[in-house]
């Protein structure tokens, strides 16, 4: 028979007020032991409008990387030509991967690990890594977050710091006029902009051995930091539902007005030229296919466990397909069009220095702290520019600082819940505790050394270990759980299965392409280095693998433990038994996964009431 919701009151609870439960017993059902018994159900919580969902994915998806890594890899691997693997890639790999994490986290409705264990338990380390991966990456984002919040502070007084040379932190290098009618002083001048990132911003001391002391005035941005991503994912998807109104709107604002700005500018058409002129001859070339394929993977947020977790609190009818294209498809917009914004205030700087673009161009942190602010120092108002920058920066940095903690929190309530409700932790107290230790842990990254190892840990916890992590999260997923039943699952979610073309690339295409990429990146590898010179010292390379290695071992580990706690008399026994989903063969039925039973048709997420000591269900 159906199974029947069961209420418990606890004692002293006001039976008038209708108090909001988070489980309830479901009863009629089957216990472990295959015996009638009772089961208590969570009920998730969910997106209150799918619109918050689109724009919490699109707000992880566009983040830093569009804005200072695609211009560049586009500029260097081809141009214009450029786009042909890029979009290649983005439909052969990144959109298969992306509605396959999608489809895990709202079919089983758990975090990555929990996901992971109840399809394939041998390959729960596999989300244990993604989370591992996305927490490391969390604890130094916010520190990007951090600069940009100084730049912003510092727009606001009556002279941009950046603009001259005449400040306490600027050496005898230090160089201001770069205008086309003036000659470069020698080789070793720097502009102030440099000098401000690096002698004031950053105060770098000379190398990872020299950590100096705590940047103060960072460590207060970084804790007012840490409070604004507290304040909005708090309350879970109902708060940061809420902020990615703005926060996964606000930035597209900026970039259109900055493009408007820069096409206006002198030589600017001769940097959007250099950006979209083909290059064929490079196609023939490994590493920019690689490079595609590369991108779109770190764009997308493919093996951080954040799809995962976010997908988890949709409906379970939500239509996956629609919010995969849609997605994907504008985060590939957003590249483009930021890198005709990026070039084109390239195109003005050379041309005001009277250089080619090939000498101005650059990625990374030095693109956004060094050359932009230098070019809003040659423009009108340059203020205004600089603070709707930054203010974008900040913007772009927390949507994906969102979702990369609430991977962590999400995988702590899901597996001890029980635990922190003993000792009387809510959830808003777990994200204060994850937002506070992450606080302490970004100090070694705003001391006087902090760059260098900002640098070090980037490289490696996700550089390294990332397709390491994605080829086994996508093997356990497709080949030993099944893409064929990964379909069914979709199809019982949606009422109808994926294209045909997708399983293929479930099963094929992707995984090959994530082997070749990992495959690359160990053929490719150098040991990491800062800037030109900086060469970092053995030990600091070895701290640096220690890092990667913390991903990396959940593997294995997640392995041992999974076939170790297996059912079985024999090893061989216990290892297949840990081969096998513990998800029901033929689906959740009629009435959904047990958090949704007792819903109309669609599954609309419910919350459950206690009324008068009356069970009822709200939809």
């Amino acid at each position: 028979m159906p199974p029947v919701l069961n209420s418990e009151t606890e004692e002293g609870e006001h039976l008038m007020t209708p108090q909001i439960k988070e489980s309830f017993t479901v009863s009629g059902g089957e216990d472990e032991g295959g015996q009638g018994g009772t089961q208590t159900v969570e009920i998730r919580e969910k997106w209150s409008r799918k619109i918050e969902f689109i724009l919490a994915c699109v707000g992880y998806a566009v983040g830093l990387g569009n804005v200072w890594r695609f211009p560049y890899l586009c500029y260097k691997s081809g141009g214009g030509a450029f786009l042909i693997p890029y979009f290649i890639m983005l439909f052969l790999c990144g959109i298969p991967l992306f509605y396959m994490e999608l489809a895990v986290g709202q079919y089983t409705r758990e975090g990555p690990i929990k996901a992971l264990a109840k399809m394939c338990p041998i390959f729960k380390g596999a989300g244990a890594a993604t989370v591992v991966v996305a927490y490391l990456l969390c604890t130094y984002y916010n520190v990007i977050i951090a600069w940009a919040v100084y730049y912003l502070i510092n727009t606001f007084r009556s002279e941009l710091p950046w603009a001259s040379c005449n400040n306490s932190w600027n050496t005898a290098n230090c160089f201001s006029d770069y205008s086309s009618n003036t000659s470069r002083p020698d080789n070793n001048s720097v502009s102030p902009a440099e000098e401000y990132y690096n002698f004031n911003v950053l105060d770098r001391s000379k190398g990872i051995d020299e950590p100096g002391e705590l940047r103060w005035q960072l460590a207060l941005i970084l804790l007012f930091t840490w409070i604004l991503v507290y304040f909005s994912i708090w309350k879970g998807v109902r708060s940061s539902g809420k902020v990615v109104y703005f926060t996964a709107t606000f930035p597209y604002i900026v970039l259109v007005i900055l493009l408007v700005r820069g096409v206006t500018l002198p030589g600017a058409w001769k940097g959007i030229e250099y950006f979209i002129t083909p290059r064929w001859e490079l196609l023939y070339e490994p590493e920019v296919w690689v490079n595609a394929a590369s991108q779109n993977f770190n764009s997308i947020g493919i093996a951080f466990g954040s799809l995962i977790a976010m997908a988890s609190y949709n409906k379970f009818s939500n239509n996956i397909f629609r919010d995969v294209m849609s997605v994907s498809l504008l985060n590939a917009a957003t590249s483009l069009l930021a890198g005709f914004v990026i070039f084109s205030i390239l195109g003005y700087i050379a041309t005001l220095q009277n250089k080619e673009v090939d000498d101005v161009v650059t990625q990374g942190p030095g693109l956004v702290f060094v050359t932009y602010p230098a070019a809003f120092n040659t423009m009108s108002v340059p203020h205004l520019w600089a603070a709707l920058f930054f203010f974008m920066l900040l913007c772009l940095g927390l949507d994906s600082q969102f979702a990369m903690v609430e991977v962590l929190v999400t995988t702590l309530w899901d597996h001890f819940k029980g635990f922190f409700r003993s000792w009387k932790i809510n959830r808003e107290i777990l994200v204060l505790l994850v937002c506070v230790v992450s606080f302490f842990l970004g100090f070694p990254h705003i001391t006087q050394g902090g760059i260098y190892v900002f640098t070090l840990l980037d490289s490696y916890s996700s550089g390294i270990s990332l397709m390491y992590v994605a080829f086994f999260e996508v093997i356990g997923i497709t080949w030993i759980y099944g893409a064929l039943r990964l379909s069914r699952n979709v199809q019982e979610m949606t009422g109808s299965k994926p294209f045909l073309f997708f399983i293929i690339c479930w099963l094929v295409i992707s995984p090959a392409l994530i082997f070749a990429i990992w495959m690359f990146g160990w053929i490719k590898y150098k040991p990491v280095t800062y800037g030109k010179d900086y060469i970092y010292p053995d030990w600091a390379q070895g701290l640096g693998w220690c890092f990667a290695l913390l991903s990396i071992m959940c593997i294995p580990i997640g392995a041992i433990q999974a076939v170790w706690t297996a059912k079985g008399d024999t090893l061989l026994q216990k290892f297949l038994q840990s081969l096998k989903s513990t998800l029901p063969e033929g689906g959740y039925g009629e009435n959904g996964p047990p958090d949704c039973q007792n819903n109309p048709p669609d599954w609309q997420p419910q919350r459950a009431l206690v009324t008068n000591g009356e069970m009822k269900t709200k939809v």
